[in-house]
């Protein structure tokens, strides 16, 4: 007969490599639960964490009492307890989407033939509080602290897409001239919403493409818009694209936004 504890709760490790896995399969069914849309039966948190039913039931039961989830009298269902809503808006608190996607931001730069970026809204328009210039590609004028045009950019765009046409309004009227292009059809606005991404060619540069995507919070606003610029000879690059759209999931991992990009 097999000594060895059930669904992987212990090991022959000793007493700490036990502890530690136990932490790991309670993290499990927590996962679960956040991932969840709705409250869940006992056997399909045991289901989707791959254990029985004695096991989910210990867990999950221990979750309970610490207040990490809770169970619904009346259908038994498991969903989160009170304490993780805590902890999760502990962690939102302490959560700078800038930050995230700088971080992010200056890895792609060095992954891809395109500078990198970060903006952010201010009275006058986006405004780039990060820049990192590629280390294969760095034909730009950009830098840290410019402003950038609404309509002659790939970052403008996908702000006027996500903010209230009164802040579009009010940067228009500020900006010069000389920045001022054709402002976009609702058309293209809808569908920057809908994919989460812009794309513009030789508005802002002759021959040089530019990308932005935007960061959302977790309550789904516009916090931030990721930009890059790519160098001549790649305009237009499916690769670059794939590469900052998955840069944006990753971002949306972290600060709990959407990520649903095309």
């Amino acid at each position: 007969m097999s000594n060895s504890p059930p669904d992987g709760e212990g090991s022959s490790d000793g007493k700490r490599s036990a502890t530690i896995q136990s932490v790991s399969i309670a993290a499990r069914f927590l996962t679960i639960l956040a991932n969840a849309e709705e409250p869940l039966a006992l056997g399909t948190l045991a289901r989707r964490a791959g254990t029985g039913g004695s096991t989910a039931h210990r867990y999950v039961q221990s979750l309970v009492k610490e207040g990490l989830a809770k169970q619904d009298s009346v259908s038994g269902f498991y969903d989160l307890g009170p304490l993780a809503l805590s902890v999760g808006i502990a962690a939102l608190k302490r959560t700078d989407a800038v930050e995230i996607a700088a971080r992010h931001m200056k890895a792609l730069a060095n992954r891809i033939a395109a500078s990198a970026g970060v903006a952010i809204w201010t009275e006058r328009g986006p405004t780039l509080v990060r820049w990192y210039r590629s280390a294969y590609f760095s034909i730009s004028s950009l830098a840290l602290g410019d402003i950038l045009p609404l309509d002659n950019t790939a970052c403008g765009l996908v702000f006027q897409a996500f903010l209230t046409p009164n802040h579009i309004d009010v940067a228009r009227r500020l900006q010069p001239d000389y920045f001022r292009g054709t402002p976009p059809s609702s058309e293209t606005l809808a569908r920057i919403r809908q994919t989460r991404g812009a794309e513009l060619t030789g508005h802002l540069l002759p021959e040089i493409t530019g990308q932005a995507v935007p960061v959302f919070d977790a309550q789904q606003e516009l916090v931030c818009v990721m930009t890059t610029v790519t160098n001549l000879g790649r305009t237009g690059d499916r690769a670059d694209r794939e590469a900052l759209f998955e840069t944006a999931r990753a971002v949306a991992r972290e600060t709990g936004g959407d990520a649903s990009f095309a």
